[in-house]
């Protein structure tokens, strides 16, 4: 217990658990988690300029796994809910996925060579669906859940939060810089993708691996400061229903909806813009490296801006900033300098935001716990992870549409207009939309100045339960 005191106490009084090594560590389980998605994103270029798969194929196959995705998050999230083990479950659950998960990232790229059109859009889904829906699912439902468990303290969560977005954009930036350099000087064919992809598995087995070993000796220390209960099982219906009835869990997953979908699109339009717009896919590298610029004022401004502006404020400025910041590129969309200082501004305004997924999460299940008397933690992360697989396929369905109407054709050395104009469409104009719904949607969202009393309730009620 003197270990948990020597780390004091937050601004409302809790109890601090976590210390620098922690922190380092959960931000590698997202790294690790952030590569894969990143790697995903990158997909479709992969399928339609190196393997030579047909873009609406494509664009099917990825939107079938992606909605078995969706399906199995919430499934496995009470499959994890209803597991033993106490607060050290989701860390085991972690340990088992790691190595399926890398051994099937290198299989995405291996796509069988000389085959029928029809057996290489089977081999994608398979593949896809094994890595998303069934090995990731089981680790970042688990993952997700962690930032409940593992403190009760809001300063902590809101850290654990800030250092996520940190493992997440570093991965981003990572795939933004290196994936077409790297591939294109190992010689920019299906065996370069390979080799790339071989790298990345073992880097992401090594990420999950340090995460979950020190997750397994911190909740261990948790457990002997605070007696750590096994929650009420819920039957799988039961606990959807309750989720659907909640006003601000439902917020949370369109958030997370939305959010998934912009990234999805993201994740591969720099690819396109830098290939088709500006004639040179190797300036990725270029794009990515100011786009670090960008993530990093925006990481050092994030603490500061959430203290200021509170939970809702923060999203409020980086969604208004990116539309803001989108409609001054459509001026000049094919002006090099314009996209790169818009994708800077954009970085810094949406920081803020993505440091808050794991507080918006804590927040939800807070809720529950008032609203329902049962947190619902797994679940709750599983359905939520539900969410941003949804949104991404959704984006990947959208990216697919957009290259279609514009009649993209790899094979060409020159775009067409039209093919300049879906690329406007999906990389500047859509996310002025999708951000602008998000901003209408969280016009609903008030639990934050809530909260407190709300915890004071349940506070009462555990109290009166136990005289």
């Amino acid at each position: 217990m003197g270990k948990h005191k020597e780390l004091g106490v937050d601004k409302n009084g809790v109890q601090k658990v976590l210390r620098g090594y922690d922190y380092f560590a959960d931000m590698l389980g997202q790294f690790g988690l952030a590569l894969i998605g990143n790697l995903v994103g990158q997909l479709t270029y992969f399928y339609t300029d190196k393997v030579g798969l047909a873009v609406g194929g494509v664009g099917i196959a990825m939107g079938i796994a992606k909605v078995i995705d969706a399906v199995t998050d919430i499934w496995f999230g009470n499959v994890v809910e209803q597991s033993k083990g106490g607060n050290e479950k989701y860390y085991k659950w972690m340990k088992r996925m790691m190595i399926p998960a890398a051994i099937t990232i290198i299989l995405l790229f291996t796509v069988p060579k000389d085959i029928s059109q029809v057996a290489s859009f089977a081999y994608v889904t398979i593949t896809n669906i094994l890595l998303t829906a069934v090995f990731y699912t089981l680790i970042s439902t688990p993952y997700a859940a962690t930032i409940v468990v593992r403190t009760t303290s809001l300063d902590e969560r809101s850290n654990l939060g800030i250092f996520r977005a940190i493992g997440s954009y570093i991965a981003g930036i990572i795939m933004a810089i290196a994936i077409i350099p790297i591939t294109n000087a190992l010689g920019g064919t299906q065996n370069a993708w390979i080799k790339f992809g071989v790298v990345i598995a073992l880097v992401v087995l090594l990420s999950l691996l340090v995460c979950s070993i020190n997750g397994d000796k911190a909740v261990m220390k948790v457990a002997k400061y605070e007696k750590e209960e096994e929650e009420e099982k819920v039957p799988f219906k039961e606990a959807a229903k309750m989720l659907f009835a909640s006003k601000y869990w439902v917020i949370v997953l369109l958030f997370n909806i939305i959010t998934s979908v912009t990234n999805a699109i993201t994740a591969s339009a720099n690819t396109y813009y830098c290939k088709w717009i500006f004639g040179n896919d190797n300036l990725v590298a270029l794009v990515g490296g100011f786009g670090l610029l960008g993530t990093v004022i925006g990481f050092g401004i994030s603490k500061p801006i959430i203290e200021k502006l509170g939970v809702k404020g923060a999203i409020d400025f980086g969604l208004l900033g990116t539309i803001g910041a989108m409609i001054i590129r459509c001026i000049a969309p094919s002006n090099i300098v314009m996209y790169v200082a818009t994708g800077i501004v954009s970085s810094v305004m949406m920081m803020p935001l993505m440091c808050l997924y794991g507080v918006l999460l804590g927040m939800a299940v807070d809720y529950n716990e008032y609203k329902y008397d049962k947190k619902l933690v797994a679940i709750s992360s599983g359905a939520i992870g539900f969410g941003s697989k949804v949104g991404s396929g959704i984006g990947s369905v959208i990216l697919s549409i957009f290259l279609v109407l514009g009649a993209y054709d790899a094979s060409l050395q020159v775009a067409t207009t039209s093919m300049r104009y879906s690329i406007y469409g999906f990389a500047n104009i859509f996310p002025i939309f999708i951000n602008l719904l998000m901003y209408l949607i969280f016009r609903g969202f008030d639990l934050e100045d809530k909260l407190p009393q709300m915890k004071e309730e349940v506070e009462k009620r555990r109290m009166n339960s136990e005289a």
